[in-house]
């Protein structure tokens, strides 16, 4: 705290003003802490949505595509498969495929947790590019 004399007297007063440097000291780290730690923070899952307005995706090979049906069972193809087996089989399907895309076609009154669950697996088996089957409005 900074002192003030008065030129021919000796009566000392004491200054209201404060010092902010080593406030502004402080808020500048935790500012380039923040801006570090955030992009660290971020959650869930990228996905590529098909726009409704599209003609449609032209692809070299087959698409594959996974049908949840309402109640929420997984098939892909005529095949079904249990969500527990779900991240294993699809590792082993795009083993061998150049086009690694997933269609995921679910009915509109299945469970969210249940969709995502299922882009969560596709995503562990190693999978980034997910598109949702929607149908265009009219």
């Amino acid at each position: 705290m900074g002192m003030q004399t008065s030129k021919g007297g000796s009566s000392r007063m004491a200054m209201s003003e404060i010092n902010v440097t080593p406030f502004v000291d402080v808020m500048l780290v935790l500012l380039v802490i923040f801006m570090v730690a955030t992009p660290m923070m971020q959650q869930g899952l990228d996905v590529n949505l098909p726009k409704t307005a599209s003609t449609g995706v032209s692809l070299n090979e087959d698409p594959f595509v996974l049908v949840i049906d309402a109640k929420g069972r997984i098939k892909a193809g005529k095949s079904e498969m249990k969500q527990a087996d779900l991240g294993a089989k699809i590792k082993a399907i795009f083993e061998t495929r150049k086009n690694k895309q997933v269609y995921i076609q679910a009915d509109k009154d299945v469970d969210y947790g249940t969709v995502a669950y299922v882009m969560g697996e596709i995503r562990t088996a190693g999978i980034l590019n997910i598109s949702l089957i929607t149908i265009p409005k009219d």
